[in-house]
């Protein structure tokens, strides 16, 4: 992004744990238990070890949303959003924008097809949390139910096609 009002993203770093997971704590009771399993605490640090963890500080150093991606490994599989979280106060102020346009800048070459699963239309969280719309608005498409989440919540896929 070239505004500068745009918050700066930046790769995660091994320092950006304990934010990342203070972002996770915000969300469990959307997503289910995250903080205290060693299997999130593994994809986290995979991702910052990767180069795949990108991160929205806030002055102060605090995060306000943190996203981890998944680029595609060959051309007929799709990139992922594994996670994309925005912390509360910072919902609605374009960090989540940031953060996707970031990712795509660095991880996306079209044409490519970029997934996320996101909350079902019958979750608590679709409406409260704003994703669903979030995803629209930057060009997601809802695709097919996706398995239920940890905490037994509808998901559906979103999907995303970049022609070039």
């Amino acid at each position: 992004m070239t505004d500068s009002t745009a918050p700066a993203i930046r790769p995660a770093d091994g320092s950006d744990l304990p934010g990342l997971l203070e972002l996770a704590a915000g969300v469990e009771h959307w997503f289910g238990p995250m903080v205290a399993e060693p299997g999130f605490h593994r994809a986290v640090r995979t991702h910052i070890d990767r180069g795949t963890a990108l991160v929205a500080p806030a002055a102060g150093g605090a995060l306000t949303g943190g996203l981890l991606f998944d680029p595609a490994g060959a051309p007929d599989r799709p990139h992922h959003v594994d996670w994309l979280v925005i912390a509360a106060p910072a919902r609605g102020t374009g960090v989540g924008r940031a953060l996707m346009a970031a990712a795509l800048d660095r991880f996306v070459r079209p044409p490519a097809t970029v997934d996320v699963v996101t909350f079902g239309p019958d979750h608590p969280g679709a409406v409260s949390s704003g994703a669903r719309v979030f995803y629209e608005r930057l060009g997601f498409v809802p695709g097919e139910a996706a398995a239920p989440g940890p905490e037994g919540g509808s998901r559906q896929l979103y999907r995303l096609r970049l022609t070039g």
